[in-house]
């Protein structure tokens, strides 16, 4: 009885380096797309200050008030829901400013097992 070996695929784990890189990626992550929320929200405002509210519950300042916040808001879960393309931007060139790689940064040990293959 002989037993063929099966081939196998050998593929490195993506490293996303340091535990330091990784918050700094996430934190760059957020101020991204909060800049973007920010930016969304401002230029939705002009769109809601032409819109005039009459009958028994519209208008006053409190309308004001709650209408800004919603704006906001709206500017947040457009951003989250995968915005107009702007976080993507501000997320690379955060990371390029602080040196770090968009992509994920090889380990030690696949370094290593890179310069074996050679």
């Amino acid at each position: 009885m002989s037993l063929a070996v099966a081939p196998v695929e050998v593929k490195p784990l993506a490293s996303l380096g340091t535990p330091l890189q990784t918050r700094q990626r996430d934190a760059a992550r957020n101020a991204a797309e909060d800049f973007e929320s920010v930016f969304v929200a401002q230029m939705m405002e002009p769109m809601f200050q032409g819109l005039k509210t009459d009958g028994m519950f519209g208008g006053g300042q409190g309308e004001s008030v709650f209408r800004s916040l919603m704006i906001q808001e709206v500017g947040k879960e457009i951003s989250k829901a995968g915005g107009i393309g702007i976080s993507d931007a501000v997320y690379g060139e955060m990371l390029r400013m602080q040196g770090l790689r968009d992509e994920p940064i090889a380990s030690p040990v696949q370094n290593a097992a890179a310069s074996m293959r050679r």
